[in-house]
């Protein structure tokens, strides 16, 4: 579990400098042909990782039912997102990841309910989502790297 979380970590770390690299106006524009921009995938990473490992756990989340609301799957971006939010995410980037290693190291998610991803993968334990979330953040890393391109 400590390889898969080095690796989140790592992604974050990117994600956090791409993040840290833009104006609001930059994370906030849609760029022709996209249905989405940074500032939306990188909030959407955030959220997904929690509801995979938390949600599915029966366990609170480190968002608010607002942010899932905003970023879950299925959602695209429907306001401007001011600086304050960026703030948030920019901080829950590291944050969740961290809390979530305390977590597993301390063996709290023990009541996981399956869950079959839109990729055919079915995840059964908390670790298994971490798993998969490293894919999909890397996923959405690619996006990220597409959108950057013409903004």
């Amino acid at each position: 579990m400590q390889e898969t979380l080095e690796l989140t970590r790592t992604s974050r770390k990117i994600v956090s400098q791409m993040l840290a690299g833009y104006t609001l106006e930059q994370l906030n524009k849609i760029p022709e042909g996209y249905n989405n921009n940074l500032i939306w995938n990188i909030a959407h990473i955030v959220v997904v990782q929690q509801m995979l490992v938390y949600k599915l756990s029966g366990m609170p989340m480190m968002i608010s039912d607002e942010m899932v609301e905003k970023y879950k799957k299925g959602t695209k971006p429907e306001h401007i997102v001011t600086q304050a939010e960026v703030d948030e995410i920019q901080t829950l980037l590291m944050e969740t990841i961290n809390q979530t290693e305390t977590d597993l190291q301390n063996k709290n998610f023990t009541n996981y309910q399956e869950y079959p991803t839109s990729a055919g993968i079915v995840l059964k334990s908390a670790s298994e989502a971490m798993a998969f979330n490293d894919f999909h953040e890397g996923l959405h890393i690619g996006i990220i790297m597409s959108i950057r391109k013409f903004i």
